[in-house]
């Protein structure tokens, strides 16, 4: 794995890699060549079916194969929509972002090959609110595009009477948005509630059209597909998922940032690619702050999406979090538990109060006033809610409680017998911030 050339980031590093000028001028299947191709070459069926033959799976988090996705698509004569998912609020994960500021007409490239896949006419890229320089460098690659008749009436001036559309809509901030329903909902000017399924909105999507939505790395991989072939595709990495794969590193290591290896590169491989650990590792997160957590056992773990799932977490959107022994589990537990239950939709029940009753739970022993039993209730609390909700944002947080709770459980109960973390070495820590605690 050491010696993988980047595919996915290939020119992040080149300058003016954003701009129409620079991306032609790489040559090769680059430029739109691709695009070109895949219009010129392959039915849209065929299409979808080397996109299914290479077995790409969606990088977004539930890892569900593209092609497949796609063939879902009803043969009912309606309008269909692509909506790429560029709300990228996962903790810990950054990738989407660094494929749209450094590498826009890529994607672009892409959206259009997909577009053509599924015949569809008009694109939404949903963008995060917050990232203000990638929807411009986007809309920008948009603007060129249509000055050079590359998108709009006649895609790419071919005379395939084949018409696209590609518009940038900005989300408020909200961590629901990256829920695939909760997006179309916010896309539709609605408040982003998730809907219940089905319909599936491969079926019933935007506006009640039929829609396919896919993340942005995933799309930016449908290009190199169809440029060199599904077979090459396949014999990247494992044949259950294979591909090129950007891993966002983070927490306790030497170089944080984004690494592009093969899928079944091992966890520890990663981190040392990261220039290794910052003392010694405990945990960690291998797919965004929602995943069940890894102990250090465990760095020999192939980084693909079976292996990890065998292993007990999830690959998700690969934000990689490392934790050395100084970290304190229990704080980092109720960081995470104020984020999930300040980003609730607020739809659900379960969700909107189970939420903030760990985060309770959680905030009481952390502060030193935890009772005999929390541990135990936090669990219980956490059962009654995994399942109950339209959405997956509530299991996003019990996933980490029940992990943490099953691997790091004597912490917690040291928070509650010596009222201080196992990891600080200054006793009455709690006592010049008892007034912080909240009692549940």
């Amino acid at each position: 794995m050491a010696n993988f050339e980047p595919i996915l980031s290939k020119y992040f590093n080149t300058p003016e890699s954003w701009t129409l000028k620079q991306y032609r001028s790489r040559g090769g299947h680059y430029g739109y060549a691709t695009a070109k191709k895949a219009i010129t070459e392959f039915e849209p069926k065929a299409l979808v079916e080397e996109v299914k033959k290479s077995n790409l799976r969606g990088r977004g988090g539930a890892g569900f194969p593209a092609g497949v996705k796609w063939s879902f698509l009803p043969e009912n004569g309606k309008p269909r929509y692509l909506a790429v998912n560029a709300d990228e609020s996962e903790p810990g994960t950054f990738k989407d972002r660094e494929i749209m500021a450094k590498d826009p007409h890529n994607l672009l490239e892409s959206i259009i090959c997909a577009c053509w896949a599924i015949q569809s006419h008009h694109a939404y890229v949903f963008i995060r609110g917050e990232f203000t320089r990638e929807a411009k460098r986007l809309q920008a690659a948009i603007d060129e595009c249509y000055a050079e008749g590359i998108l709009g009436k006649d895609v790419l001036g071919l005379g395939k009477n084949f018409e696209l559309d590609v518009t940038v809509i900005t989300g408020a901030g909200a961590y629901i948005c990256g829920e695939e329903t909760g997006l179309l909902s916010a896309a539709e000017g609605r408040r982003a509630y998730p809907k219940i399924k089905p319909p599936f909105p491969a079926v019933e999507g935007y506006f009640r059209y039929p829609t396919i939505i896919n993340n942005v790395e995933t799309i930016q991989c449908v290009m190199h597909i169809i440029a060199h072939g599904a077979d090459w595709f396949r014999g990247i990495g494992p044949e259950s998922g294979p591909g090129p794969k950007l891993f966002c590193v983070s927490g306790h290591v030497q170089k944080p940032g984004l690494y592009e290896v093969a899928l079944g590169t091992t966890l520890r491989e990663i981190i040392d690619m990261a220039g290794g650990p910052i003392g010694n590792i405990k945990g960690v997160i291998p797919g965004g702050s929602s995943m069940p957590i890894m102990t250090p056992d465990q760095l020999d773990t192939p980084a693909d999406f079976d292996s990890i799932r065998a292993a007990g977490s999830f690959l998700g959107s690969a934000g990689m979090i490392v934790f050395n022994d100084e970290t304190c589990i229990v704080n980092a537990l109720l960081n995470l538990a104020r984020f999930y239950h300040h980003e609730s939709c607020g739809q659900c029940t379960p969700c909107r109060e189970g939420l903030g009753w760990l985060e309770k739970l959680c905030h009481r022993i952390e502060f030193g006033h935890g009772k005999e039993g929390d541990v135990d209730l936090m669990d219980e609390v956490s059962v009654m809610i995994k399942g109950r909700t339209i959405c997956f944002l509530a299991d996003s947080l019990i996933m980490p409680v029940q992990s943490y709770i099953a691997k790091f459980r004597e912490e917690f109960e040291y928070h509650i017998t010596q009222k201080r973390c196992m990891t600080d070495t200054e006793a009455g820590k709690f006592k010049a911030i008892e007034d912080m605690a909240v009692t549940a």
